[in-house]
C-alpha cells in the first residue's frame, strides 16, 4: 500500500525487497534510463514514481550505476517486466531492489498520481507491506520529517577524497590538462566521466571539506556537484563556498548551482512537485538556442533574491520560466541547474565541460560582455 499525507491510497503489489518506507514522493518522466535514477543521490529522501508505464524490460547492468548505491527510499512504477531483454542485463530490477533493501509497489494508477501530486504538489508518503491499516500508516507519514531544513548531504557524500579515472565510453579522451577539485555534495559517476573526458584530473573531497583543504591541492578549478535536499539547510558548505568563489573558477551543477546563490546572498525556495525528467527545454539565452535537458531537483533559485548581485541569467526554464544557469559577471563562476552529463538523458548540454575547461585556460569571466536575449522569452 502506497498512502500520502493528505490521505490518498494507493493499493498494488510489492516487487521489491518487505518492508517500510517513507520519503517525499515525485516522479520523473523519463522512459528509460531506471538504474540511473535509482542510483542518482540527488533522490535521498525520496520516493520516485516512472510516468512510462513499463519499467525493468531491459534488467539492469552496475556499469550503468551513477553512483555506488541505491539512495532513493522507494520505487513506483505501473507494471515492473520480470523478463529482462538485453545481453548486457546481469540481474532483473525486482532482484537489484530485493538485495539492496528497497520497498518498490507496482500495478497502481501511476497516472492518477501524478496528477494528484502535479495538482496538490509533492507530498510525503509511505509505502508498506507489512502494515496496510490506513490510520497507522497516515499518522507515521503525517509525523515523518520533511526535506525543507534537512541536511541530506551527510547522508550520500563520501568518507574520504579519492581520484577518478574512467571517461565517458563513448568519447576520445584527451591527456589531463587541468587539476579540478569535485565536491562530493551526491554526485554522479557521469559528471566525474565528462570532467575526465574534458581534460581534467579530478579528485572528488567530501561535501564539508574546508576551504583550506580544498584550495591545499592548488587545483586549476573547483566543482560543486548535484545532490540532496534543500540547500538553503548547508550552512556549513554555503560558508566555505564563499571563501572559494574569487580564488577559482568554479563550476557549479544543480544543488551546486543552488548553494553558489546562496553563497553569494541570494536564496531558493521549494518547487511545488520540482523537475524530474530528461525531456525538459531549457532556452541558452546567450546562444539564442533551446537545449533538451535532463533535470532532478526539488528547489530553485530565487531571481528576485539576486537582484543587485553580479549574476547574469544565462538559461531559463520553458515549462515554467525557472532560472536554470547564471554566470557571474566578473569572475570565472557559472552554474545550471540542470544536468549536463547526461546519464540518462539527451547529451544537448554537454558543451558546459569545454566552457569549464576554457575557463581554467584563459580565467575570464564566464558571462560574455554581450547582453543576454532575455527579453526574447520574457
Amino acid at each position: 500500500m502506497l498512502v500520502l499525507e493528505d490521505g490518498a491510497i494507493f493499493r498494488g503489489r510489492s516487487f521489491g525487497s518487505d518492508g517500510e518506507s517513507l520519503g517525499e514522493v515525485v516522479f520523473n518522466t523519463s522512459m528509460m534510463g531506471y538504474p540511473e535514477i535509482l542510483t542518482d543521490p540527488s533522490y535521498r529522501g525520496q520516493m520516485v514514481c516512472m510516468t512510462y508505464p513499463l519499467i525493468g524490460n531491459y534488467g539492469i547492468n552496475p556499469e550503468d550505476f551513477e553512483s555506488r548505491r541505491i539512495f532513493l527510499n522507494g520505487f513506483i512504477v505501473k507494471e515492473c517486466s520480470r523478463l529482462a531483454s538485453n545481453y548486457r542485463s546481469k540481474i532483473t530490477l525486482p532482484q537489484l531492489l530485493q538485495e539492496a533493501g528497497i520497498v518498490g509497489i507496482e500495478g497502481i494508477d501511476t497516472r492518477r498520481l501524478v496528477r494528484h501530486i502535479r495538482e496538490e504538489g509533492a507530498m510525503k508518503g509511505v509505502i508498506s507491506t507489512i502494515d496496510l491499516e490506513v490510520e497507522s500508516l497516515l499518522e507515521k507519514v503525517r509525523s515523518s520529517a520533511g526535506l525543507i531544513g534537512r541536511d541530506l548531504v551527510s547522508e550520500v557524500t563520501v568518507d574520504e577524497p579519492y581520484e577518478w579515472h574512467e571517461p565517458l565510453r563513448d568519447r576520445h579522451t584527451r591527456n589531463p590538462e587541468f587539476s579540478v577539485v569535485a565536491l562530493d555534495l551526491g554526485i554522479k559517476f557521469n559528471i566525474l566521466r565528462s570532467l575526465v573526458t574534458s581534460g581534467c584530473k579530478v579528485t572528488v573531497v567530501p561535501a564539508y571539506t574546508s576551504a583550506e583543504e580544498i584550495l591545499a591541492y592548488d587545483p586549476d578549478g573547483i566543482f560543486l556537484s548535484n545532490g540532496p535536499g534543500d540547500p538553503s539547510a548547508l550552512i556549513s558548505i554555503i560558508e566555505e563556498v564563499k571563501k572559494l568563489i574569487d580564488r577559482k573558477p568554479v563550476f557549479g551543477i544543480c544543488l551546486g548551482h543552488q548553494l553558489l546563490v546562496h553563497a553569494m546572498g541570494g536564496s531558493t525556495y521549494k518547487l511545488k512537485f520540482g523537475h524530474h525528467g530528461g525531456n525538459h527545454p531549457v532556452a541558452n539565452l546567450e546562444q539564442g538556442q533551446i537545449e533538451i535537458t535532463v533535470q532532478n531537483h526539488g528547489f530553485a533559485v530565487d531571481m528576485d533574491s539576486a537582484e543587485g548581485l553580479p549574476l547574469k541569467l544565462t538559461h531559463i526554464n520553458l515549462n515554467d520560466q525557472t532560472v536554470e544557469g547564471l554566470s557571474h559577471m566578473e569572475l570565472p563562476v557559472f552554474s545550471v541547474q540542470y544536468h549536463p552529463e547526461a546519464g540518462p538523458g539527451p547529451h544537448d548540454s554537454r558543451y558546459l565541460f569545454e566552457k569549464f575547461t576554457d575557463l581554467m585556460r584563459t580565467g575570464a569571466p564566464a558571462a560574455p560582455p554581450a547582453t543576454c536575449r532575455s527579453e526574447v522569452y520574457a
